[in-house]
């Protein structure tokens, strides 16, 4: 009975390739799916008698609680040019050296990434500010739109990052189920504070090979950057530290107290979104038609995500019915690798799959398939999480379907060609691949500071 499950899961790939909406595609599939497996026999549809305490399970979570409340404060801070503000800060200190725009857009890329977490704002909002300014001091489109769209995905592996919210979420409920496999009963769980204090080194050090990136271009490829740099003006300090400190600040608040342990991430992420809440009162970009907009955004964002959780719910129990985690174990036992030859083939199924599907789909569909039996097998779970963090922050620059490409296409100038977004952002993927095998040489890189702070 097996070889049903996979059949599903394969079904299930070709409904979102046809471009159904997720959810309904995760769902409607199964259920029909099992629905039929049902009428000859083949599943038992006791299996769908726990949905009604899954779907409560998901409304009563308090780690899910985070998702709107980090897109809150990410809309929010979208709405209060804090972006604007960092950029020209940046650009004036960086301005008088070649390649010093290509370098304030990482730098800033990091700050809103560490400020707001939502890849989609960030490269819409560098877009709309840095790459008119890019392309008329005679940056290659190249170059250009691959380092705006690079710099946009660093929300997705630096906290607070929705990405890992829902990761930790999924991964935690795979740890359970992976103790409960072996006959192991423990509270012990994978929470999303190890997540986010993993992500911290290599995060961090994706921005270095980011930097390292442009400055070496601008050293050996000088035709791709300015074509004359200009003295820039005098560098005040106040201009600088209005544009700082505000984004900063909120970092301190919102990710301190979670290392510190004064907050979970659930009240950090409270915390984050009245604390950006201010900055746009203080900004006077505060308005009640503001409010409105950003309240409409989190609510489509946020019900996004859950729906597409409910249908993921649906699947994996019809998937879990069909014996399909079965067979993944069988598989993966089978591999003569062992646990490495497991882990490289789950790392190239997600690098795969995200040319074709979004990260909040192979977190819900593929995550609860391999997890368990990873987990079963002796991974560390903080370093399964980065690891799958940053596999799936290739997904937004992989073409045709990385959504990180459609968001600059839709704020490009028409001069700008997809086939030159297309190759600017292949040196970035190649960036982000290189961190994940330096990840997997030290995995000291993702577990190292939660022993030192969680022992």
């Amino acid at each position: 009975m097996e070889f049903l499950a996979l059949i599903l899961f394969v079904l299930v790939c070709l409904v979102l390739m046809l471009g159904y909406p997720v959810a309904y595609a995760l769902a409607g599939t199964a259920l029909l799916f099992a629905s039929v497996c049902a009428l000859f026999g083949v599943f038992d549809m006791a299996y769908l008698h726990a949905l009604p305490s899954r779907l409560y399970g998901i409304m009563t979570n308090q780690t899910l609680l985070a998702v709107p409340l980090f897109v809150f404060m990410g809309i929010m801070l979208e709405k209060s040019k804090v972006a604007e503000l960092l950029l020209a800060a940046m650009s004036q200190m960086f301005g008088r050296f070649r390649g010093g725009l290509a370098i304030s857009v990482v730098l800033v890329g990091m700050l809103m990434a560490a400020s707001t977490g939502i890849v989609g704002a960030t490269v819409v909002t560098m877009g709309l500010l840095s790459l008119p300014s890019m392309l008329n001091r005679g940056y290659h489109p190249a170059f250009a739109t691959g380092s705006i769209c690079a710099t946009g995905t660093l929300g997705q592996i630096i906290p607070p990052s929705i990405a890992l919210v829902l990761l930790g979420d999924v991964l935690s409920s795979a740890y359970q189920q992976a103790q409960l496999d072996m006959g192991i009963f423990s509270p012990e769980s994978v929470s999303v504070g190890d997540l986010f204090v993993g992500a911290l080194l290599p995060g961090l050090l994706l921005v270095v090979l980011y930097l390292c990136y442009v400055l070496l271009c601008s050293r050996f490829k000088p035709h791709w950057f300015e074509s004359s740099v200009t003295a820039a003006a005098p560098l005040t300090l106040l201009p600088l530290l209005k544009a700082l400190l505000p984004p900063l600040l909120l970092m301190l608040l919102v990710l301190g107290s979670i290392l510190t342990g004064l907050a979970t991430p659930t009240e950090a992420a409270g915390v984050g979104a009245f604390g950006a809440l201010l900055l746009a009162l203080i900004s006077r970009q505060l308005s009640i038609a503001t409010l409105k907009e950003v309240m409409l955004g989190t609510t489509k964002v946020t019900s996004m995500v859950f729906l597409i959780l409910i249908g993921a719910s649906v699947f994996s129990l019809v998937f879990r019915g069909l014996g399909g985690e079965a067979l993944i174990e069988d598989f993966f036992a089978a591999l003569p690798g062992g646990v490495f030859a497991a882990m490289l083939l789950v790392m190239l199924v997600i690098f795969l799959l995200g040319f074709i599907l979004d990260f909040i789909e192979i977190t819900f569909v593929v995550v609860p398939i391999v997890g368990p039996v990873l987990l079963a097998m002796g991974v560390d779970p903080v370093w399964l999480g980065i690891m799958i963090a940053i596999n799936l922050q290739t997904s937004f620059l992989t073409p045709p379907f990385g959504f990180a490409l459609f968001y600059l296409r839709g704020v490009a100038p028409a001069s700008v060609k997809t086939s030159d977004m297309y190759k600017g952002v292949v040196p970035f993927i190649v960036i982000q691949l290189a961190l994940l095998v330096m990840l997997a040489i030290w995995p000291q890189l993702a577990t190292w500071l939660p022993a030192q702070l969680y022992g």
